[in-house]
């Protein structure tokens, strides 16, 4: 099993790319390719044949999937990209916490 440090639902940076410096937030995370699906970043045209009867084809703007390893997670207390740090509480649970100023994501 591969781990991947975003999970959905968090906000991050591009870090690489035509889109770096970008913050999105991520719809989707596949764990076994290592890639995430950013909301409107990454965009690319997809060619879409009409299936039924009267609907119309054409080219569509979708949101394409990108390597983990080039976001990281912004911090939503010090608004800072930043690498995610574990901590574990005295009940035996984990906490992702920000590398930067400590506070939990």
């Amino acid at each position: 099993m591969n781990k991947v440090h975003v999970k959905t639902g968090d906000t991050v940076m591009i870090i690489s790319g035509r889109d770096r410096g970008k913050t999105g937030k991520v719809l989707a995370v596949s764990p076994k390719e290592g890639k995430v699906i950013i909301e409107g970043r990454n965009m690319v045209s997809k060619h879409v044949k009409p299936r039924r009867m009267g609907e119309q084809g054409g080219i569509v703007k979708a949101e394409s999937a990108i390597y983990a390893c080039k976001v990281q997670v912004v911090c939503s207390h010090c608004g800072k990209p930043t690498r995610v740090s574990h901590k574990i509480l005295a009940d035996g649970s984990k906490e992702r916490i920000c590398a930067k100023c400590g506070e939990s994501l």
